[in-house]
């Protein structure tokens, strides 16, 4: 393995947009399908997709992505499904928040590469929970790491709901060993946590950050299977509650909710933090912020 890692990192990067295209398949899919309840008689919605470049900063290329949005679909309100691989150059903020994480040598050669997809969904009807997904490859000169996972948030919760997110997450994890699910759900229960609030953003799901166990293939593959989890946990969900009525107090209820996801991701998501510092396109960062929300 070279220091560049090219072939890691192309692969990284393929993978990312092959989960991608996957996902709006399925997104529109989801669409489609609706024949009736609330919001059958509207039409399908469809994901808008803007390519996004990054400049440095004298001028050269900095990579990009694809941002993929739709809104006010039948399902859908408004859900990113957003890709990018960028690289470049850390400025002095983003190299002493990489030292105090312990990412050796950055300061003296703070070259970076990143790569990854990152997924907000907020839908039309209450009772369908909203859902964040992401999964991430970091690369430095002197280190790499995997980061990323999947979490559920529903404004009203059903335990069956959360049951088989969480179970088909378990699934994904069990393979590479006993002590991953149980480690990751609570590294996303502590990670999604809204200490000014007192409380959850959502009922959890599964998340690891700075993962680096040696084994590039393994870790890979771990990050894989995150991502292969998704679907499977989150789309019966949808066709669960997709038709299900709700009154003004369960729209209620989600507005306020997504006040709670509006706050935690623009005070405390290192994601969103990273993106805006490293000067990527603020529409894309920023996807993840709900169309409406509510606070009381």
């Amino acid at each position: 393995m070279t220091e560049a890692m090219i072939d890691e990192k192309n692969r990284a990067s393929a993978w990312f947009r092959e989960l991608r295209d996957q996902i709006v398949a399925a997104f529109e899919g989801l669409e489609d399908s609706l024949e009736d309840g609330p919001t059958a008689q509207m039409p399908a919605g469809r994901f808008e997709v803007t390519e996004t470049k990054r400049a440095s900063e004298d001028g050269t290329d900095a990579g990009g992505g694809l941002m993929s949005v739709m809104r006010g679909g039948r399902v859908f309100e408004k859900v990113g499904v957003n890709v990018s691989t960028v690289y470049g150059t850390l400025g002095p903020a983003a190299q002493k928040a990489m030292a105090a994480r312990g990412v050796p040598g950055i300061e003296k050669d703070p070259r970076f590469w990143a790569s990854g997809i990152s997924l907000v969904a907020h839908m039309q009807n209450p009772h369908c929970p909203a859902v964040h997904m992401n999964t991430r490859m970091f690369w430095t000169p002197n280190a790499w790491w995997f980061g990323g996972g999947s979490d559920l948030n529903p404004c009203i919760e059903y335990d069956e709901d959360t049951a088989h997110f969480h179970q088909v997450q378990k699934n994904h994890l069990d393979p590479h060993g006993a002590d991953f699910y149980p480690r990751l759900k609570e590294w996303a229960d502590e990670y999604f946590y809204v200490p000014h609030r007192g409380r959850a953003r959502g009922v959890g799901g599964v998340f690891m950050d700075d993962h680096n166990s040696g084994d590039w293939e393994k870790d890979f593959t771990l990050t894989q299977d995150i991502g292969r989890a998704f679907l499977p946990a989150y789309v019966p969900l949808v066709e669960k509650r997709r038709k299900q009525a709700w009154s003004d107090a369960d729209k209620d209820t989600q507005l306020i909710h997504r006040g709670l996801y509006a706050e935690y991701n623009l005070v405390y998501d290192r994601g969103t933090k990273f993106g805006l510092a490293t000067g990527h396109d603020a529409n894309a960062v920023l996807m993840s912020l709900p169309p409406l929300a509510k606070w009381v």
